[in-house]
Order: structure tokens, then sequence, then C-alpha cells
């Protein structure tokens, strides 16, 4: 006769069950939304999609009112994925509206979406790692990255290289399964919608593919020609209409970028640095491990040779930020996780054991640096965290007087969004060509700025940003200050939060501080910066 199975031996069954299955993306996706709650302001890369998911979301068709047609940008970028973000998270934000929850919260709303978009992805690369190399390879990718706060911390952020990501690790997925069309398809999608730029990873894994016989040459066209047109169509059909002229987005891009190469206008570095700056922090100790897979598995050749040359030949471009290669990182993951894997399996052997030791020591160094990096990102949004500050201060006075706030450059590059701003009687604007003369001549109530003086003006309070990190000798051994520094006006800071603790003095003082003025009625000026 049969026995029953009691409720709790079911309930833990369940419980296992889900924890194999969804326990890593748990504790990846934890992370992600701890970045976003707590460091949820944007920069200057990623103001274009925020403020397109803003005005899809609350200004539907009226395509007029669109912030892109004011402050375009150097280059035009693809509505494609701010759409498809606003489209899954609508939902949520139907809801905010109807319960008359702050416009600040949708910020949260679309965040999140992009990165269960971002996660799923990764899921599905972890998946196929399980399935090609084993239960402990998948464990060792996930804990480092944990470990490494550049790859969560962008997984959120609604950058068109996240949305190339995406899609590279759905390639990735496919290149482990064997499937290379699908491979192919997913590269051709990045490159001609998102990222121009990935055609560079496009050739290498395409060039591997074809040498290793894993697609014909005359597959491999028809697959890639069919996808691409399909998907220029799709790209200069919706961004026709959305930018109200005949584009394709990232065909402008290439040519800015890569025939006039003006990126380098907004700054270079030499050669190698992202092999000694850009992997070493965003790695940390999974540059080493990924290094020594080489020696240790040959089955990765196939896999980190085009992934490599594809960073090596994307280090000839002058103009260089991590996010350009973020693409790079997970599978720089797989082959440092197999390293930890093969050191964990041989722990018990005298020599291993030591390795082994260091290997998790180094884990614990890359947590602490991640802490750190964290740290020093919070408080890199003074945009941000003044306007929020603004509110809370005029809401408590209960004034009728009006409220129109002017935003300057420098609070709209660092953390200032559509997302942040409340309903009527504010409003707001980023008018550019001011001069600080004209401010007491125009109809503002309060002034975001980085300026300590202007006439007009009295200064109500300021917000100091992220200056620099310093090591000393006892607890804690780092230490972030955190000052008032003179900025340079007019110059944009085109550094990613990436870059926070690798960036020079002379970057450091673009990151300054912004003071929130309000006008005086007498048309003078109080100044008190205590």
């Amino acid at each position: 006769m049969a026995t029953r199975r009691k409720p709790q031996q079911e309930s833990k069954g369940w419980l296992s069950k889900f924890v194999q299955e969804f326990g890593w993306d748990v504790l990846l996706g934890s992370i992600a939304a701890f970045y976003v709650f707590m460091v949820p302001y944007t920069k200057v890369e990623e103001s274009f999609n925020v403020q397109a998911m803003h005005d899809i979301l609350y200004h539907r068709h009226h395509i007029g009112k669109y912030d892109h047609l004011d402050f375009p940008g150097v280059v035009p970028r693809t509505f494609i994925g701010a759409l498809l973000v606003s489209i899954l998270a609508s939902p949520v934000v139907l809801v905010l509206h109807l319960l008359h929850a702050p416009k600040f919260y949708s910020l949260y709303a679309v965040r999140l979406v992009l990165g269960c978009i971002t996660l799923s992805s990764l899921r599905s690369l972890r998946i196929e790692i399980r399935r090609k190399f084993g239960y402990h390879v998948e464990a060792f990718f996930v804990i480092l990255t944990s470990v490494q706060f550049h790859l969560l911390f962008y997984s959120t952020r609604p950058l068109p290289n996240i949305f190339a990501f995406c899609l590279v690790t759905l390639a990735y997925s496919s290149w482990f399964r064997g499937d290379a069309l699908s491979t192919l398809k997913c590269l051709t999608i990045a490159t001609a919608v998102f990222r121009c730029d990935t055609v560079l990873l496009f050739g290498t894994i395409g060039i591997s593919l074809l040498l290793s016989k894993s697609v014909s040459m005359k597959e491999a066209i028809k697959c890639c020609i069919s996808t691409a047109f399909l998907c220029i169509g799709l790209t200069i059909l919706v961004d026709t209409i959305m930018w109200g002229r005949v584009l394709w987005p990232e065909l402008e891009v290439f040519w800015f970028n890569s025939v006039l190469n003006r990126s380098s206008e907004w700054g270079t570095h030499a050669f190698h640095w992202y092999f000694t700056s850009a992997l070493p922090r965003s790695l940390l100790v999974a540059y080493p491990l990924f290094m020594l897979a080489l020696l240790l598995d040959r089955r990765l050749w196939q896999y980190i040779v085009p992934v490599f040359s594809f960073v090596l030949i994307y280090s000839k471009l002058p103009h260089k930020e991590l996010r350009f290669i973020i693409g790079a990182v997970p599978i720089f993951n797989v082959a440092a996780a197999i390293t930890a894997s093969r050191v964990y399996n041989n722990r018990k052997k005298t020599l291993w054991r030591w390795i082994y030791i260091g290997m998790l020591v180094s884990i614990l160094i890359s947590l602490g640096c991640s802490i750190v990096t964290f740290m020093a990102s919070y408080e890199n949004y003074p945009g941000g965290y003044a306007l929020k500050a603004l509110h809370q201060a005029v809401e408590t006075m209960n004034t009728t007087m009006d409220r129109r706030v002017h935003i300057d450059p420098f609070a709209a590059m660092n953390g200032v969004s559509r997302f942040l701003e409340n309903n009527p009687p504010w409003s707001y604007s980023k008018e550019e060509g001011i001069t600080l003369a004209e401010y007491h001549t125009r109809n503002f109530t309060y002034l975001l700025s980085e300026h300590s003086k202007i006439d007009g003006f009295q200064c109500l309070f300021f917000v100091d940003g992220f200056s620099k990190s310093r090591l000393q000798i006892g607890f804690p051994p780092i230490i972030l200050d955190m000052k008032i520094l003179p900025s340079q006006t007019g110059q944009a800071a085109c550094d990613y939060l990436m870059d926070t603790l690798a960036l020079s003095s002379e970057k450091l003082t673009r990151k300054g501080h912004l003071l929130i003025q309000k006008k005086r009625a007498d048309g003078g000026w109080i100044m008190d910066d205590n």
C-alpha cells in the first residue's frame, strides 16, 4: 500500500526545487534591485532612453511634447528599447497613477523591468553553462558575477549598451548550445538596432563559427542579410516616426564615431586601457582566473579568443569606456568560473589547498572593492539629490508662490530626469545658454546650479558629491572624500560612474557640487556656504 507524503515533506520538496532552479536568479536579482533602490538616479549617458521611457508613458502619442525634440543629444538613438520597456512597465505605472503615487516611483518600475530583461538573458546563459560545464562552474559564475560591481549595477540602467548586452548574452547562450544561426541572429539585431560597434564582436564570433564549420558561408549570409533587413526596416519605421525624419540611428552613430572619429572629443585613453584598467576593475578576482583558464581548459579557446579579439580591436578607438565592452564580461566570467571550479575540485591536495585559500580571500577582497565602489557611486548623483531636497524643502514651507525651477546642464547630466519632476504648480526648464547675469531677469524661482554665486538669488543649500578615494593605514583602509570642488563650466562630465575610482584629478573637478538658489524679492542675494 502506497504511503501518502506528508504536507511538510511536499513543501520542502517544492522549496528545494525552487531554490535549485531559481536560487541563483534570486541572488543576482536581489543585488540588482538593491542597486536600483539605493541609486535610482541616472547619468547623462542614460538620458535619452530614460527621458524616452517617461515620455512614452506620460505623453503617449503627443510626440511634440517629447524631450528629445528639444534636447536631441549628439547623435540620435533608437526608441525601440525604450518602447519595449515602457510597454512592459505600463501596467505597474498605471497602478501607481491610480494610487496617486509620485512619478518618481515609475523610474523604479522601468529600471526594474529592464533589470528583469537583462537577468533573464543571464539566466539563459547560466542554464547553458550548467549543461555544458557542470553545476560547480554555474555556481562560481554566479558568485563571481555577484561580487563584481559593474555588471549588476549596469544591468538596470537604460543604456543602448545594456539593450545590446541582453542580445549578446542570448547569443552566447546559443553559441554554447551549438546553435550558430541563432547566435548570428542575436548579434545582427544588436548591431543593427542598438549598438553598431557590436559588429566587431559579430565579426570575430562569425569568423570563429565559419572556421569551426559550425555554419556554412551560404547559410550565414542568408541568415544575417534577412535578419538585418527586418531589423533595419523596423528601426527606420519606428525612429522615422519618433524623430520626424527618415532615420536609421545606428548608421548615424557609426558615421559619427567611426568615420568622423568625433567620439574622441569626449576623452581618450591609451591603447592598453581596457586591459590594464577597465577589465581589472570590472572583473576583479575573475581577471587572473580567466587568464589561467586558457592554460587549464583548451575547450575555452574557441570562446575566449573571439571575445578577447573583440576587445583588442576595439582598443584602437581612442575614446574608451567600460560600457563599450561590457558584453565581453560574461564570457570572461565563464572562463574564470571554470578555473575556480578546477581549484575547488582539487582543494584537498596540498598545493591546490593554498591556491584555494588565496582564491577565497581574493573573492572577499573583490566584494570589499565592490562595496567601496558602490559607496562612491551612491554619492555621485548630486543633481538628483539636489532636486529631491528642493522638493522636500519647499513642500514644508506651504508657500503658494510660483515654483519655476531652472536645471543647469551639470544638474541635468548628474541625476535629474523627467521622472523626478512634480506636478503643477511646479514647472521646470533646462534652457541652455543663459548667462549668469541673465538669471535675475528671468522668471525662475529656484535654480539648480553648479555656480556658487548668482546675482539676485540666495543659496538655500548645497549638495556635494564624491571627490576621490584615498588609502590610509588603519581602519577603514579606504576613505571616500566628499568635497566641494571647483567646477569647469561648459565641460561635459563624460566619464560614467564605472570610472569613479579611477578618475584623474582633472576629471574629478567636473564632479563638483550643486547649489540650490532661491530668488530674492529685492533682487539682492545672500551667500552662505557653511
